[in-house]
């Protein structure tokens, strides 16, 4: 265990490790593990351990050496370095902030304001361009009235929030000098102009009582500079008004997204944890928290509580965890989305924001969330760490992920051990041609697997060949296959891929139709209970079930020691999702063989959308989307070059026997098992060096002669001298 001691691993955490039998690092853990010391799991246990130690034993303002850029933001009225979109640009003393960018960028202040009082600043507009100044809370967007937590006064002479634009004022621009005043006491917001009062822009909402605003500004290609009243105002503040860097301490609020956080003298809160841990399904947060829990097996004093955030479990028994404490949660988009929303969750001290299969997570709609979770992260930690977000992926290469952590992470740091999306070489992959005017045995099939509906109401034909009846008998020759390629391989133990929710339900009421015993199986995806989705995910586990179908979201990320096949009943919609696919097998130097089934001619599938009331549940409106239906013509042959194109190989063929193609695999491995070592007429490395070995420790031999007997006489010459 020495090998993860050597890393700064703690020797609890270790000695756990040894327990699991985790000998060396894996390379990413080899790579990971020392940056976020100084990938995942093991380095934020010990790190969170560490801080919740320090910060007991009083020792955490102290630890970094210098807190003092973290002291000063707390102090200053300045425009956050942190709080801003990237386009935006301010100078070092926080006064003076610029945009040249075509889009809208926008800013906060290090501080706002809270409980009562009357406060006001002025922002001079110091280069043309389009200017919004006004107030917003900690989750409001930058771009400034656009939402209903923001209240803006535009160049244009127009007031704005929630994205409602009235008239207000007059338009201003360069030189003029804009007052903005927050009158706490009777929940109001008013501009000047100039001097100018303007009257009442805004009432506070009243669901905001007990939240701050804090100055905040949005431009395009514009400039301006701020007064929070270090130095006299051009032309206030008005009567009864104070400046807002006067604001008494029992009125002032830090911003949490400004770029510090809480300080340390304050107790921590219960609900708010030091690390947040972002998966894309239940089974994967479930997977990761029980793994947490594990490694921490041997550390206490203090106990590190750790909490699992998801759709299933009953949110009163989450709330009461919650006001007991956590330090690490792990947890689903939607439960995280409702909990920090309600401020039953708070980030003020979260170090560590982790994005688990993060472009999962972004295929699946959750790129404002994240957003929304990271703004709500102070970015310096309270010893003057930033903070650490962390983005996994087996596919980080994807636009999307890039552009994520371009714009919310700061010189990211890429952990990179394949390059571009690859297969590894102990993942055989084939695909199967299904074509059914070559096979006709649709036909006459002793048994058929129940389609999906889509050809429900049109006039099928056997003995036509339309593209509706070809479809129709994709369908059924696709679940033959299945089978076949079951029998095939003698699969004990394999993971199937379907496209759809129904997909996978037709294909296990198929398979167990024919031997329950021998094609035993269960289903994995987002319509199944929660609890039968575990029980039958642990079912799988333990191969007291020999199949499990599922879809891309459900299986993402799952960890199946040993898992020796796995089927494509469809290939994916995304390209990348192949390699996640295929990824379920070859693991831990195992062998594995993955089969795909695709169809040459185009299927009619469902592809439910927004315009879909019920996105799929009990829907039957089988016309194609461009009819305002909720189908499509699904193009295999397409999918198949465009997985091939990504990955840069040709994929070998299989015939509909589904036999593997003679090649280096066959003969020479038991999928499911380690690779056997081949054989060599060659003697082994050992004897093969044995000779060279001795022949080198003969001359060494001589060496040590040779210079022994010319020191001896060197030394008779220069003794006799």
């Amino acid at each position: 265990m020495a090998a993860f001691e050597e890393m700064g691993v703690l020797p609890q955490i270790a000695k756990r490790l040894e327990e699991l039998d985790w000998m060396l690092p894996t390379d990413v853990q080899a790579e990971a593990v020392p940056l976020i010391l100084g990938a995942f799991c093991l380095p934020i246990i010990q790190i969170v351990w560490e801080t919740i130690k320090d910060i007991q034993s009083g020792k955490t303002a102290s630890r970094s050496g210098n807190s003092n850029a973290a002291t000063e933001s707390q102090e200053k009225w300045i425009l956050s370095a942190y709080d801003r979109t990237p386009a935006m640009a301010i100078n070092t003393e926080g006064t003076l902030c610029q945009s040249r960018d075509t889009a809208w960028g926008g800013a906060r202040a290090t501080k706002g304001l809270l409980n009562k009082g009357k406060y006001y600043y002025e922002a001079t507009v110091s280069d043309e361009g389009l200017c919004r100044v006004g107030w917003s809370l900690n989750e409001a967007s930058l771009d400034l009235g656009t939402d209903r937590y923001g209240y803006g006064f535009g160049g244009t002479g127009k007031k704005s929030n929630n994205r409602q634009f009235d008239d207000y004022g007059s338009a201003y621009g360069l030189n003029d000098v804009i007052g903005c005043a927050l009158d706490l006491d009777n929940r109001v917001i008013s501009f000047f102009k100039n001097g100018v009062d303007l009257g009442k822009a805004f009432d506070i909402n009243p669901e905001f009582r007990n939240k701050a605003l804090f100055p905040a500004v949005a431009l395009k290609n514009a400039e301006i500079e701020f007064n929070f009243g270090q130095k006299p105002f051009k032309f206030g503040p008005p009567k009864n008004f104070i400046p807002v860097c006067q604001a008494g301490s029992d009125c002032a609020a830090i911003n949490s997204n400004s770029g510090v956080a809480v300080p340390a003298q304050v107790k921590l809160k219960a609900n708010a944890p030091q690390a947040v841990i972002i998966e894309p399904s239940r089974e994967l947060a479930e997977q990761t928290y029980k793994e947490i829990n594990s490694f921490k097996k041997y550390l206490d004093a203090p106990e590190i509580r750790t909490m699992l955030v998801a759709g299933g479990i009953a949110i009163k028994e989450q709330l009461s965890d919650l006001q007991k404490g956590v330090d690490i949660i792990v947890g689903t988009p939607g439960r995280l989305e409702e909990l920090t929303k309600s401020e039953n969750l708070l980030l003020t001290h979260c170090r560590f924001l982790v994005l688990d299969e993060a472009d999962g997570l972004l295929q699946q709609g959750h790129g404002e969330l994240i957003n929304r979770l990271h703004s709500r992260a102070p970015k310096i930690t309270t010893d003057g760490k930033r903070l650490q977000m962390i983005v996994c992926s087996a596919t980080l290469h994807s636009f999307d992920v890039k552009k994520m952590a371009d714009r919310l992470m700061h010189f990211p740091t890429w952990i990179d051990l394949k390059g571009e999306d690859s297969v590894p070489d102990t993942v055989h992959h084939v695909v199967v041609t299904v074509d059914p005017r070559t096979d006709m045995s649709w036909h006459n099939l002793p048994r058929r697997i129940p389609t999906d509906g889509v050809h429900a109401n049109d006039r099928l034909s056997p003995t036509s060949a339309t593209p509706e009846m070809l479809s129709e008998a994709v369908k059924l020759l696709k679940g033959e296959y299945c089978v076949r390629a079951i029998t095939e391989h003698n699969m004990d133990q394999a993971i199937i891929f379907c496209r759809t929710k129904v997909d996978c339900d037709n294909l296990e009421t198929y398979l167990n139709s024919i031997d329950k015993h021998k094609f035993s199986c269960v289903c994995l995806h987002g319509d199944r209970k929660p609890q039968e989705r575990r029980d039958n995910l642990e079912a799988f586990k333990q191969k007291q079930v020999k199949f499990l179908i599922c879809t891309d979201v459900a299986a993402r990320g799952l960890d199946i020691g040993g898992l020796p096949f796995m089927i494509n009943i469809t290939l994916p919609d995304e390209k990348s999702n192949y390699v996640h696919r295929i990824g379920r097998v070859g693991r831990a130097e195992r062998m594995g063989l993955a089969i795909s089934f695709v169809s040459n001619v185009p299927e009619k599938v469902w592809f439910h959308g927004e315009w879909c009331s019920s996105r799929g549940k009990a829907c039957s409106n089988s016309k194609l989307t461009t009819q305002g239906g909720c189908c499509i013509w699904y193009d295999e042959q397409q999918c198949l070059a465009d997985v091939e194109e990504h990955l840069g190989i040709t994929i070998s063929q299989a015939g509909t026997d589904i036999k593997v193609p003679q090649d280096e695999f066959d003969g020479k491995v038991v999928y499911g098992q380690k690779k056997k070592a081949t054989t060599s007429a060659y003697q082994s490395h050992v004897a093969q060096m044995a000779g060279a070995v001795q022949e080198l420790a003969v001359q060494e031999m001589k060496a040590q002669l040779l210079f022994h007997s010319f020191a001896n006489n060197a030394k008779k010459i220069f003794g006799s001298a």
